[in-house]
């Protein structure tokens, strides 16, 4: 498998303060892989997804993202903590924003448009407002318009800590059917850990002062995985213990 995304030796900084929020991180990410970042309160994990995405600037290091140019599609797609749906425009037209810009006609967008909603299971949902979707319509609304710009890398930046334990358990597993029929990378940033082995190929355990990775757990459980088994729950806690 290829390599997508290789991270080396990256610091940052906020502002004027002399201590890095991580310092010296290296990491390695395969195309189609499913990885989870976890970690404490304020070890930088999203902020290592927002210079991932280009939305931040490390003090120090290299981000290689290894794709191929296509003025059909985006390298990266981002879906943040709030679906940030703009309450101006319909779902549909929030899930087609990103693709301004891009090579495509307006029958293409239509189609991409159309694919994504269906993926995410929001086609009937359409033509609503965001003040008139669930907490989780809203948040798939946000990875609907992450897909559509069919990005070589999705981003996810604790997409899910907003919604209630039962939305939070049907979001995983929609994802983890979107993922499985569009084989994207995903980068995952979560604080939840039996979440992270649920869906991940990988933990990344971030720690310390400045923080780096600890621990690089490859998560080795058949899918479909379970929850509750005392399989995961013994590796949630394996984990936990990194910390």
């Amino acid at each position: 498998m290829a390599s997508i995304l290789n991270i080396e030796d990256l610091s940052y900084h906020y502002g004027n303060n002399p201590d890095p929020v991580f310092a010296g991180l290296s990491l390695r990410m395969e195309d189609g892989e499913f990885i989870a970042v976890v970690g404490g309160s304020g070890v930088g994990k999203s902020t290592l997804l927002r210079c991932v995405a280009g939305l931040a600037t490390a003090s120090h290091g290299n981000i290689e993202l290894h794709v191929e140019e296509d003025d059909t599609r985006r390298s990266r797609g981002v879906v943040f903590q709030d679906g940030r749906l703009m309450p101006w425009r319909k779902l549909r037209s929030n899930v087609a924003y990103g693709l301004k810009g891009l090579k495509l006609t307006a029958e293409e967008k239509r189609e991409r448009v159309d694919e994504v909603l269906k993926l995410a299971r929001l086609e009937e949902l359409a033509e609503r407002w965001p003040h008139q979707l669930s907490g989780g319509q809203v948040q798939r609304g946000g990875i609907a318009r992450a897909l559509a710009v069919k990005p070589h890398l999705l981003l996810m930046d604790e997409p899910f800590s907003a919604v209630d334990a039962i939305t939070r358990h049907h979001l995983q597993d929609q994802l983890l059917t979107i993922w499985e029929q569009t084989q994207k990378a995903v980068m995952f940033i979560t604080h939840d850990i039996e979440e992270a082995v649920y869906l991940a190929d990988r933990v990344i355990v971030l720690s310390g002062s400045p923080a780096n990775i600890v621990l690089d757990q490859k998560i080795e459980l058949p899918r479909p995985r379970h929850r509750g088994t005392d399989t995961l729950q013994k590796l949630a806690q394996d984990i936990a213990n990194a910390l």
